[in-house]
């Protein structure tokens, strides 16, 4: 495995073109507009002099990654690699039509970065269920540590063998969750950030106090609501949409204050605002 393709250069893709780039892959990095990839670019540039800056990658190091880096928005160029990233947004049928779009080799490896779809069902919109996975990286994808691999049904084990080789290369520690709703981090961490929405807006506690509470309660390093906001919430209240229709349990059901913030195009940091506002050159509680 030499050449890897990334689709979608936001921010969970360029984070992935760059680690994988870092690593020593060759990475095609798609988009639907010119200008999103090469946003995606200079983001990479900046994060891996950050990185030289910190002494944790060299200047010669960094050079080279951004030489391996191609940027097209042409699906068809995936064509030349051994292993294809779908890092586009959380969303069901956005996902199938990327991957009933492309045109592979036969031994390419297709991957999801999916942080809550099953694995089997999106699986089954692509002509090699026995080479499709879930590889769940997470946000920043540079510094977070962590990869989940989550093999479908008709995942071969030589697919989630070789899964764990790409992240053992990418110097991430996998774990391998089921194809449950959700998986093993977001099964957990969601409902806990979704929990605190409830108690916001039930007057339970201000945004502070329940981030403060948080941090210094339970050793968090950072508040559920800041989290959230961090995530995004619409993010947020797709995973729990997920794991509702799921699993049917109604412990899932999303915060009414999250589904009207979201409505109201109130995402977190992405947008500016959410459970704080971020316009100024400090956040500021919203509520």
């Amino acid at each position: 495995m030499q050449t890897i393709g990334v689709i979608g250069s936001g921010l969970m893709g360029n984070g992935i073109a760059h680690v994988a780039a870092l690593a020593g892959y060759d990475v095609i990095l798609s988009d639907v507009e010119m200008s999103r990839a090469e946003a995606a670019r200079s983001t990479i540039t900046k994060n891996l002099a950050r990185m030289v800056g910190k002494g944790t990658a060299t200047q010669d190091a960094a050079d080279a990654a951004l030489a391996r880096l191609t940027l097209t928005t042409d699906n068809a160029a995936h064509e030349a690699a051994d292993l294809v990233i779908e890092a586009a947004t959380e969303n069901e049928s956005v996902k199938a039509k990327i991957f009933q779009s492309l045109t592979l080799q036969p031994h390419t490896l297709l991957a999801t970065n999916t942080s809550s779809i099953g694995i089997t069902r999106l699986a089954s919109t692509t002509d090699r269920a026995d080479k499709f996975c879930g590889l769940h990286f997470f946000n920043p994808v540079p510094l977070m540590a962590l990869v989940e691999i989550i093999p479908g049904l008709a995942t071969s084990a030589d697919t989630t063998a070789a899964m764990h080789a790409f992240a053992t290369r990418l110097g991430k520690t996998a774990i391998e969750a089921a194809d449950s709703p959700a998986f093993i981090v977001n099964r957990i961490l969601c409902p806990m950030l979704n929990e605190a929405i409830f108690a916001l807006g039930e007057g339970v506690g201000s945004v502070v106090d329940i981030d403060t509470g948080l941090k210094l309660g339970a050793n968090h390093p950072m508040g559920p609501l800041t989290l959230a906001d961090f995530v995004g919430l619409d993010t947020l209240l797709s995973i729990m949409r997920v794991m509702q229709d799921g699993t049917g349990d109604p412990k899932y059901r999303p915060a009414p204050l999250l589904v009207r913030y979201v409505e109201a195009g109130w995402l977190g940091r992405k947008s500016g605002r959410g459970f704080y506002d971020y316009t100024g050159p400090e956040p500021v509680p919203t509520r």
